[in-house]
């Protein structure tokens, strides 16, 4: 199973984006994408380095703030077992 998470579009030029998620920035290629895409839209990365969606700014805010939750909880739920001195 693969899961996109949102990437900001934080420059647009020749049919590829700058894009940031997490602090990682990577340039993607948009030529799967029907529709125009701007700064400061959202969009889902394949694997390959093809945007593939654009999302709206809402749901995009919602799913990187579940991501970033579950990823402190699974780091929290890992040090469950660790010995305590």
């Amino acid at each position: 199973m693969c899961l996109a998470a949102p990437s900001l579009v934080l420059e647009v030029h020749d049919g590829m984006a700058l894009t940031e998620c997490f602090g990682q920035q990577r340039q993607v290629s948009l030529m799967l994408l029907e529709e125009e895409v701007a700064v400061g839209d959202y969009v889902l990365i394949q694997a390959g380095g093809f945007a593939f969606e654009r999302i709206e700014p809402e749901r995009a805010l919602e799913a990187l703030a579940l991501m970033t939750q579950l990823m402190t909880e699974g780091a929290d739920a890992r040090s469950w077992g660790e010995a305590k001195p």
